[in-house]
């Protein structure tokens, strides 16, 4: 998996690899491999010789990092315009490698002698250490460059340097007003210039040495655009433990569970759902479907939609209630189960099983009271919620707010659970303090029904063997990919989700 690190854990590892090179190593490092990302952008648009850069450059090595890469540029023929928004306070070195490469340098608080047009455009205002949103004479430049045209065409590719400008780097927030992005290049948020509310929006962020939270989770996840790693050496010198980890598609692979020689039903495991109602048959439906589409061998089903079930799903074995349904591995609970006397026997016997629970949507409105607080905590299998944000503030007393890493642990730990914090960037949060972010999220899964297929296919994945956190994380893995496939074809439903599931196990397990 991919670890992302803290700032402070970067800064002692940058710390330590510098005193073992020649001064300006690492920056040189950077900007090399920036300048080669930019260029390759430049080649996609025409090519490089003649192409208009427009560097916005701070106070600190991240303007550095932005000059020296633009210098790079310049000796291949760009036209570079570095606009400083501290003029007094520009890295010396890189300005005049800038300067001697053909490159030239405006005030960036009048962008003085400026263009109209850029091709490209380099976010090097702050860095990690940057804190607040952007104010003047940051903002002010950045809604100045939003405004510029490519003369080949469209708007200007931005490239944000290690971190966009404005984000908060170890928490992944964005300033209040900057919620809602943008649609344009330059700004995410209000749109005012001065007030400290905002946020670069990148199309490409090229990062440094590791990855960084504000890169993988919250909305500024979303403003850095497509992320691209350069190494500087820094991973050997990275100590601890990181704030999260970021699975990929290897480690998935290599976690589904994969059929023996001599498998049968109940040795590739039996899970049980406890889902649907009358008023809500189609989250059995669709919950099952998660479940058959994971790697457990039977599903067994108890509530009142049974017949709906079985209509769409024959291999189903189906009982009217927990108490009935025979021996699992693992149950399903709460997704349209409602809220009277049956739900909450249900729930009741759910949780008195021996087995791993899976519990979301309605089980999670049951436990808000903290009338199950005890018989939680004193489960010895282990237990998995799946709370969207609404949910979460309820069970938690708040909003996951800009931490949602943090948020989820704390939650975490207080249950004595594993939290599937859901979202764009899902988080997986363990109550020993063990933190993960699925990046295969999409918007499209923003649907009625898909968390009633993402439980199914949890549940799936504990009754076939694996741990809690490798359970949840394959699961959100698997389900993010099978929005994406579905989303493909148009508007997506969670019918789609669901029937997406089974090409895209196969296609990650070879068949």
């Amino acid at each position: 998996m991919i670890q992302v690190w803290r700032v402070s854990d970067v800064r002692s590892a940058e710390q330590a690899l510098m005193a073992t090179v020649p001064p300006g190593t690492l920056m040189h490092r950077a900007a090399a491999g920036l300048a080669r990302r930019c260029a390759t952008l430049l080649v996609e648009r025409g090519g490089v010789y003649g192409a208009e850069v427009l560097l916005l450059v701070g106070s600190g090595d991240n303007g550095g990092d932005t000059l020296y890469a633009g210098a790079r540029l310049a000796r291949r023929g760009a036209r570079v315009t570095a606009w400083l928004l501290r003029p007094d306070r520009a890295h010396c070195g890189g300005l005049a490698a800038l300067r001697a490469a053909g490159g030239r340098a405006a005030d960036g608080r009048t962008a003085d002698g400026a263009g109209r047009h850029a091709d490209l455009i380099l976010d090097g205002i702050v860095g990690i250490g940057g804190t607040g949103g952007l104010r003047e004479p940051a903002a002010g430049a950045l809604a100045r460059a939003g405004e510029l045209t490519s003369a080949r065409g469209g708007r200007p590719v931005l490239v944000a340097v290690d971190v966009p400008s404005g984000v908060a780097v170890d928490t992944g927030g964005v300033p209040d007003g900057a919620a809602v992005p943008s649609t344009g290049a330059g700004l995410a948020g209000s749109g005012a210039t001065g007030a400290g509310t905002d946020t670069v929006r990148a199309d490409v962020t090229v990062t440094f040495g590791c990855l960084k939270p504000a890169l993988m989770v919250g909305p500024a996840a979303v403003r850095a655009g497509h992320v691209e790693l350069v190494d500087i050496g820094l991973r050997p010198w990275l100590r601890g433990t990181p704030v999260f980890e970021v699975p990929g598609r290897d480690d998935v692979s290599t976690w589904w569970p994969t059929l023996a020689p001599a498998a049968e039903k109940y040795t590739r495991g039996v899970v049980g759902v406890a889902t649907g109602s009358a008023t809500y048959p189609g989250a059995a439906v669709l919950s099952v479907g998660g479940a058959v589409a994971g790697p457990t061998g039977l599903v067994r089903y108890a509530g009142s939609a049974a017949a709906q079930v079985l209509d769409r799903y024959p291999s189903v074995i189906a009982t009217g209630r927990v108490a009935d349904a025979g021996r699992v591995q693992a149950w399903v609970c709460g997704s349209g189960l409602g809220g009277g006397e049956h739900a909450v026997t249900e729930l009741r016997s759910v949780l008195a099983a021996p087995v791993p629970v899976v519990l979301d949507a309605d089980a999670l409105t049951m436990l808000v009271d903290g009338s199950w607080a005890e018989q939680l905590r004193g489960r010895q299998a282990p237990t998995v919620i799946t709370p969207h944000d609404r949910e979460f503030a309820r069970l938690a007393g708040q909003p996951p707010g800009d931490d949602r890493v943090g948020a989820a642990l704390r939650l975490a730990a207080w249950m004595r659970a594993t939290v599937l914090l859901k979202g764009d960037r899902t988080v997986v949060a363990a109550p020993d303090g063990r933190a993960y972010v699925n990046a295969t999220g999409t918007p499209a899964l923003a649907t009625g029904g898909t968390g009633d297929v993402l439980a199914g296919l949890l549940g799936s994945l504990l009754a076939a063997g694996l741990d809690p956190q490798r359970a949840a994380l394959a699961a959100a893995y698997v389900h993010g990919l099978a929005g994406r496939a579905a989303a493909r074809n148009g508007p997506v439903t969670a019918v789609e989700v669901a029937a997406a599931l089974r090409p895209v196990v196969a296609d990650l397990t070879d068949g």
